[in-house]
């Protein structure tokens, strides 16, 4: 039954990670060791699970129905697990904490509010801006980060992804016409947020593969809700994190562009300095964070 579960837990990363070397980070664990877990669980459930080409990775139907019921019934456990650790555990003490100046509030917070409801002994202390601080250089126990890192020597606790999405306002589309491929985006005005590593050139995977494309527009900053506001008043096409955007698509302010052309989804990330081995709270905390993280759609 052990081994069942590892397995299980194995595939949900599979499923939920953009690679099988990025499910292994996100495990601890080797590939081959990653795939070798999905191979015996295809063979002992006799059917595939997922479909593997030089160019793609995907579920199959049945591996996105076994993923849809065994997700669900891990984020249980994982949960019972949590409530008796709170209950049985002396858990206490400070952690400092550093992360992006909107995600922190936007995502972190009420996932910390959420921890120190359960463990009434810690105390949180969340410091936030954008640049990369190692941890080591600022006193914290703990760094939050969107996007790749720099080569260091900090451990890395892959916690979830961050989905991005070209979107604009419904009156811009009526007025301007809706793009059917990303080449069409030329002709159209865009947002460019200086400071973004692809800035003015989106990247798209497609079934036909990887395009990228120069736009331009009528208005550029450095601020995401700055960008966010344009587009939602009809100045053009943005490129944005799902969770920055979700409450303006969801109230028709704004529709996805181009929802058949995926944009490359970036990692979140916790990061902390050596040794591996973190003070309990902490290491709950690492764990906490990363359960709600993968069940969310950021």
């Amino acid at each position: 039954m052990l081994k069942d579960l590892i397995a299980y837990r194995t595939f949900v990363a599979i499923a939920e990670q953009p690679s099988f070397t990025a499910a292994a980070e996100a495990l601890g664990r080797s590939v081959q060791a990653v795939s070798r877990d999905l191979m015996r669980l295809e063979a002992d459930l006799g059917s595939p699970l997922v479909l593997r080409t030089t160019r793609r990775r995907q579920l199959t139907t049945a591996g996105k129905e076994f993923y849809r019921r065994i997700a669900a019934t891990l984020a249980d456990l994982d949960r019972a697990e949590e409530d008796f650790k709170a209950r049985t555990l002396r858990v206490a003490g400070p952690i400092k904490i550093n992360g992006p100046t909107l995600f922190g509030p936007r995502v972190v917070t009420p996932i910390i509010a959420e921890f120190l409801a359960r463990y009434k002994e810690v105390s949180i202390g969340l410091e936030l801006n954008d640049a990369f601080v190692d941890p080591a250089a600022s006193g914290a126990d703990l760094t939050i980060r969107i996007g790749d890192t720099p080569p260091s020597s900090l451990i890395v606790r892959r916690l979830g992804e961050v989905r991005r999405v070209t979107v604009a306002s419904p009156a811009y589309l009526e007025a301007r016409g809706r793009p059917q491929r990303p080449c069409e985006l030329t002709g159209h005005s865009c947002v460019v947020r200086r400071g973004d590593r692809e800035a003015a050139r989106w990247t798209f995977v497609t079934d036909e593969g990887e395009t990228t494309v120069e736009v331009k527009g009528r208005f550029e900053t450095n601020s995401v809700p700055a960008a966010i506001e344009a587009v939602a008043r009809g100045e053009g096409i943005v490129v944005a994190a799902y969770w920055q955007v979700r409450e303006l698509l969801e109230a028709g302010s704004l529709e996805i562009v181009l929802p058949d052309a995926r944009l490359r989804s970036r990692p979140v990330v916790a990061l902390w300095s050596p040794p591996r081995r973190l003070p309990t709270r902490t290491r709950l905390f690492v764990e906490f964070l990363a359960n709600r993280l993968s069940t969310q759609l950021l």
